[in-house]
């Protein structure tokens, strides 16, 4: 009997103890592969190989989306704020000698830099803006060892736009993104924004950093959300200190009190085109849409920049009058 009982007793041991071996084996590859998948996709010093020759993405260098000209003859002044977590953040000033209060914050997308950005620059100056074109944290010239995918940028673009309201308190400004940079004005659009942000234009971004990072995980490795999302979860709030999950633009969108325009290319498969439908259902405000035939990610602008700009000024137009440069100038 007592030899049984012994028995008994050595055999649940033995099943704890490869109970506990399986755990911590299970555990291990769970922070591996969270781990691996942060670095892939937020990890601001390792290089997004994915991003090259991506069937996705429109394969124009940079040199499609700069201005030699304007770049030649507007050399902006680099600037700089402290964000929230002490870390400096650059910005390129774009100062437009006509009298005005006119301004625009144009923000770049995943994995660019405000050099890129200088074809919408440049539409904004010669409408008569200021422009604030900043690099992202972890972007460009701005410190920041992992990308905030705009939940975290959305507290940096509120630095900013008291930058601006520092320098003229009667600032009117406009918000523009593509990509991320449309997905950080979404988001930012959901916090206590001051009188001085009129509207914001968003291109291409994203309804929330979970559902994008889920479509990208099954068309790049054909893995299905669990369990490779939760562990890339765990470790991107361990390393960056913030949740996928709440990092949305919807949510952000459903709480904003700025009108919006929204714009996508129809033949986008980067940040998938259905996606405008639900950023643009969640907003409560005065609002519109653009949608380009054609178009891929980040394109819409290229394909039809004729259609585009019209739409963009039709609606930021009615926002920001031109009769506020009319004062200024006369004052």
């Amino acid at each position: 009997m007592k030899l049984l009982l012994y028995k008994k007793r050595d055999s649940s041991k033995i099943i704890m103890i490869i109970l506990f071996i399986i755990f911590v084996i299970l555990m291990t590859a769970y922070f591996i592969v969270g781990n691996y998948f942060y670095n892939f996709a937020l990890n601001a010093h390792k290089e997004k190989d994915f991003l090259k020759e991506n069937p996705h993405l429109v394969s124009a260098d940079t040199e499609m989306l700069t201005d030699a000209e304007f770049s030649k003859y507007h050399q902006p002044e680099m600037v700089r704020v402290k964000s929230h977590d002490k870390l400096n953040l650059n910005g390129f000033f774009y100062e437009n000698k006509k009298p005005h209060r006119k301004w625009a914050i144009v923000v770049h997308g995943y994995s660019g830099n405000s050099k890129q950005m200088l074809r919408y620059v440049r539409n904004f100056f010669e409408k008569g803006y200021h422009v604030l074109a900043p690099d992202l944290r972890g972007h460009g010239q701005s410190e920041g060892d992992y990308i905030g995918m705009g939940w975290h940028d959305r507290k940096d673009m509120l630095r900013w736009i008291d930058y601006i309201i520092e320098k003229d308190s009667n600032a009117e400004i406009v918000l523009f993104g593509i990509s991320m940079g449309g997905a950080t004005v979404m988001m930012t659009s959901g916090e206590q924004l001051p009188d001085n942000v009129k509207v914001i234009v968003e291109d291409c971004g994203y309804s929330s950093v979970m559902d994008v990072f889920t479509y990208q995980l099954y068309d790049l490795f054909h893995l299905p959300k669990f369990p490779v999302m939760n562990a890339a979860n765990t470790i991107t709030k361990i390393r960056a200190g913030y949740d996928l999950k709440e990092a949305s633009a919807i949510n952000q969108i459903a709480k904003s009190q700025t009108p919006i325009l929204f714009i996508h290319g129809d033949a986008d498969t980067f940040v998938p085109f259905a996606m405008l439908e639900e950023v643009y259902n969640a907003a409560n405000v005065e609002k519109d849409k653009l949608i380009i035939p054609g178009a891929g990610h980040g394109e819409a602008e290229m394909v039809d920049p004729e259609t585009y700009w019209n739409k963009v000024w039709k609606f930021v137009d009615k926002y920001i009058l031109e009769e506020a440069h009319i004062k200024v100038a006369n004052s």
